[in-house]
């Protein structure tokens, strides 16, 4: 995808006149964070337009010489840049494909144990503490929402969100049947089983982007159950929230207290709602939906972790790593999702070249 000198002349000249307006001093609240927020957007493609129009300039300078003796002298450049400048007008491109705009929004992690019984709950927790592990390595922060977990020390569902810088952006092709192959603890025999764990990881909505009528919900308190310490079954802590035009429904009882139960209830509907939101708009862009990694569909089975062969398979885009043990350990999952990254955007770039 080619980008003209006229279209490049635009994006400069947009952040000169946000850069005005920002050092004017005349904006105030909204208008402030809005030209600031749009001035973060603008500025990485600004930076890559102006390489571009650097490198044309320049190229077209160097190939009008006329000095037989300077032209000899500038052929090194001239070859150098004739690579250079494709590269820089690729990241350009790529700067300027349509953006999530939940890319840069926290995220809201639900991992579910499928298929496989305690072994199942057990790599559901084992994948909760990747994505642990890899936050940290990114400076994010994780809190866990709720956990169901089992005697082994698995999880049947665990609720984790997790806020930082492009959260969504960088989780947000995790979504899927994550399958596992191996002899599980509790299997005398030493033969490999198959499970699976659902992850699901939702863009976290603020509170003004989804307003929630007090008289859509159906709100039930009861005594919490399970594992959880002296108050479990003895005080009204649990909270159950119905969302009566989606018939979504929401259980919190990790808190000792019926009002944290409930914001954090609140906090999980939200996401909920603002997801289902988003997929009804997305179905109206099935072309542009068709065109990413992955369908978005969380039933679809997206990447295999095999112990005995130590290896990981993203079954998505056909990419095989024999680096398990890093890639649970969190450093080595960064690899595969720079690969979904970058099959995403070029897929996106041919559908914008046809």
């Amino acid at each position: 995808m080619s980008v003209s000198d006229t279209r490049l002349s635009q994006i400069t000249s947009r952040l000169a006149e946000l850069e005005a307006r920002l050092a004017s001093g005349t904006l105030e609240g909204a208008d402030f964070i809005a030209a600031s927020r749009d001035y973060a957007e603008l500025e990485p493609v600004a930076r890559a337009a102006g390489d571009v129009q650097a490198m044309r300039s320049e190229l077209a300078s160097l190939a009008a010489l006329d000095d037989p003796e300077m032209r000899e002298l500038a052929e090194e450049e001239i070859a150098r840049l004739k690579v250079a400048l494709p590269e820089a007008e690729h990241r350009l491109a790529i700067a300027l494909l349509p953006r999530d705009s939940a890319d840069s929004r926290p995220a809201m992690l639900e991992i579910r144990a499928g298929t496989g019984g305690d072994e199942a709950a057990l790599f559901a927790a084992d994948l909760y503490r990747m994505y642990e592990r890899f936050a940290a390595e990114q400076g994010w922060r994780v809190e866990m929402v709720s956990a169901n977990a089992n005697e082994l020390g698995g999880f049947k569902e665990v609720v984790a969100n997790v806020a930082g810088t492009g959260v969504f952006a960088r989780l947000k092709f995790e979504s899927g049947v994550h399958r596992v192959q191996r002899v599980p603890v509790t299997e005398s025999g030493g033969r490999i089983h198959t499970s699976a764990a659902t992850v699901a990881v939702l863009p976290e909505p603020d509170e003004v982007d989804v307003q929630i009528d007090p008289g859509d919900l159906k709100i039930d308190i009861y005594r919490a159950s399970g594992a959880g310490g002296q108050h479990v079954n003895t005080t009204d802590s649990a909270v159950r929230l119905t969302h009566l035009p989606t018939g979504l429904v929401v259980i919190q009882q990790d808190q000792r207290s019926q009002h944290k139960n409930r914001d954090k209830a609140m906090q999980v509907l939200r996401t909920r709602l603002y997801d289902l939101r988003r997929d009804q708009a997305q179905g109206a862009e099935a072309e542009a939906r068709r065109a990413m990694v992955g369908s978005g569909d969380r039933s679809e089975r997206i990447r295999t972790y095999n112990f005995p062969q130590g290896r990981v398979t993203d079954h998505r885009i056909n990419l095989t790593l024999h680096r398990l043990p890093e890639i649970l350990e969190g450093p080595g999952l960064g690899e595969l999702i720079d690969a979904l990254t970058a099959e995403d955007q070029a897929k996106r770039l041919a559908a914008m070249d046809q």
